[in-house]
């Protein structure tokens, strides 16, 4: 009866009291992500140092992850954007820094191949001896001899079966079961000494009452994860002692018991309250993947907007760093999200600013067509035209989008410098036709004389007059260039109602026909027609301010013509005034 009793207390300690093993996720306690390629090795290299590297198997595998991430990671960056010759100089660091901590890794991991096999054979070794001491235990508990002979041996048995290590995974089960039930059944049915079997009762008991002090202290830990494998390690020793005196054997158990269900109960809900977290960090990671999913929908992005939203998924990129994990399953794919948004930003970036270029290279080809025009015009002394096309150009330049920095200012210089020069050179022939206009005044005066004419019939007498008219035309010298086929017409036409019969040629037998008398301007006439030339003048004067405003040369120029300005619209208003005045005193006549 007290064996089925023994047998049953052990089934119950393995299969409904011990503690159900939880997987946990890893945990890094160096965030591998912040550190360069550099730290990595070193810290792989220190690592290696360390005697107990091989029991650090998952440090290593954690630390050999980031550095090719990092590695991946920085040649994507980094190489793309290099020339030919940095991209091979690029390729060939990033290959020394990876053969040196594949040198470094490939030593670890045959260690680690070397130990885990010295650890296979150990634990196999460990189950023979295990098995020969079970064999042993069980011809002990068949004796029948005197306790004072076999309860000694019975102590040895007990020593050696602690001393030895670990066994197989596979076989620890049946191994320690068979081994308990001849332990109890030596203390039940052996037939010892009872103030000795009481004794190791009493020694159990001490053993067992620390495991649970251990196990109660370890309920009060905070740090959950520890507690738990802590607690793992106790029930192993805990199988490793014999029983108590039945009167202790529930009580104590119950207590152990009781720390255990308080550890399990801390660890299950450490992984509900993650489970929580782990939805909160997913929900909040979703939000940033919307956010940048967000920016790359956007269909028209300007050049000025590049770099705003550059330094927006810069720092979503920070945020997302300081998120923690999501759940093991939801992790990699909340990832993969993230990195694919982003890498179609960045990809559109650079095929923006690809095309960008290109663009770039087209409008230094415009600009520079427009510098070779200029420069072509910039002798012509045809000022009105020259000064239309000019104007027409800058016009063009304007509509021309951006060129690279450092091409633009040459270009602009250059074309800057052609047409100030021509407006240079229109300016001191504006001067010089300051004389030309006094000749225009006389030729006009000469012409209101010739059409003030009363024609003779006398030919030698009006022969004689065109000669002299002729004569003081040629004598009055040049006129303003744009006034000069006008002035030359209006002389002609004069000349042709006056002198016609003499221009065109005597007609044979007969006189001269007489030519139709000119109409004579009247006053107001001629003020209308001088108001409505100076009209014209004010016009090009501003047309030629608003050329200038782009030259950084043209202040004097731009003043000058803001003078002649002020100028003309005086003359305006006293015109106005005059023409005002004429039309009242003509009013008045008429009444």
């Amino acid at each position: 009866m007290y064996v089925c009793n023994s047998i049953n207390f052990l089934l119950m300690i393995d299969e409904e009291l011990t503690p159900k093993v939880v997987e946990e996720p890893a945990q890094d306690v160096v965030n591998y992500a912040d550190l360069t390629l550099g730290d990595l090795s070193r810290l792989f290299e220190d690592l290696m140092t360390d005697e107990n590297r091989l029991k650090r198997a998952k440090e290593a595998e954690n630390i050999k992850t980031a550095f090719y991430k990092k590695l991946t990671k920085e040649k994507e960056e980094a190489l793309p954007q290099d020339t030919p010759q940095q991209a091979e100089g690029s390729a060939t660091i990033f290959d020394s820094i990876e053969n040196g901590f594949k040198h470094l890794y490939s030593l670890f991991k045959k260690e680690k191949a070397e130990y885990a096999r010295k650890q296979e054979e150990e634990r196999a070794a460990n189950l023979v001896t295990k098995q020969a001491l079970v064999e042993e235990l069980k011809q002990l508990v068949d004796k029948q001899e005197d306790v004072s002979a076999t309860f000694p041996e019975f102590r040895v048995i007990q020593t050696r079966w602690r001393e030895t290590g670990p066994v197989p995974a596979s076989a620890f089960r049946d191994l320690n079961d068979t081994y308990q039930f001849y332990v109890e059944k030596f203390y039940d049915k052996v037939q010892i000494n009872r103030d000795m079997r009481d004794l190791d009762f009493r020694k159990n008991l001490e053993a067992k009452t620390q495991f649970c002090e251990e196990a109660e202290k370890l309920a009060e830990d905070e740090n959950v994860i520890d507690a738990f494998k802590e607690l793992q390690k106790l029930h192993e020793q805990w199988k490793e002692f014999g029983p108590v005196a039945k009167e202790f054997r529930e009580s104590i158990w119950e207590r152990f018991k009781a720390a255990t269900a308080t550890i399990n109960k801390k660890y299950q809900a450490y992984f509900e309250g993650q489970k929580e977290q782990h939805a909160e960090n997913l929900k909040a990671k979703t939000a940033l993947c919307e956010k940048v999913e967000a920016i790359v929908a956007r269909e028209d992005i300007s050049s000025s907007e590049w770099g705003t939203l550059t330094k927006e998924i810069e720092e979503i990129q920070k945020e997302w760093k300081g998120i923690g994990y999501a759940s093991k399953k939801e992790n990699q794919k909340i990832y993969a999200r993230f990195r694919e948004a982003n890498d179609k930003f960045f990809e559109r970036k650079r095929v923006y600013y690809a095309e960008y270029k290109d663009g770039m290279s087209a409008n230094v080809e415009r600009k520079l067509a427009i510098v070779e025009k200029a420069e072509a015009l910039k002798d012509s002394t045809e000022w009105k035209k020259t000064t239309e096309a000019l104007i027409e150009l800058q016009k063009e330049w304007k509509e021309i989008g951006a060129v690279p920095r450092k091409k633009a200012e040459a270009l602009w210089k250059r074309f800057r410098a052609a047409c100030d020069e021509f407006f240079a050179r229109k300016q001191e022939n504006a001067a010089s036709e300051s004389g030309y206009r006094e000749n225009l005044r006389a030729k006009k005066a000469l012409i209101e004389e010739i059409k003030a004419l009363e024609p003779s019939e006398d030919k030698a007498l009006m022969k004689d007059l065109l000669q002299s008219y002729q004569e003081k035309w040629n004598a009055i010298g040049f006129v303003p260039f744009r006034e000069k086929e006008a002035i030359n017409k209006a002389y002609r036409d004069a000349v042709a109602e006056k002198f016609g019969d003499l221009k065109a040629g005597s007609r044979q037998g007969g006189r001269g026909a007489s030519a139709k008398p000119a109409r004579v301007l009247s006053e107001k006439d001629k003020l209308i027609q001088q108001y409505n030339r100076l009209q014209q003048e004010v016009q090009t004067c501003e047309n030629n301010i608003g050329f200038f405003a782009s030259s950084k040369n043209s202040a004097p120029l731009i003043a000058q013509m803001e003078e002649k300005i002020e100028d003309y619209r005086k003359q305006l208003k006293e015109l106005e005034e005059k023409i005002v005045e004429m039309e009242k005193d003509a009013s008045q006549s008429e009444q």
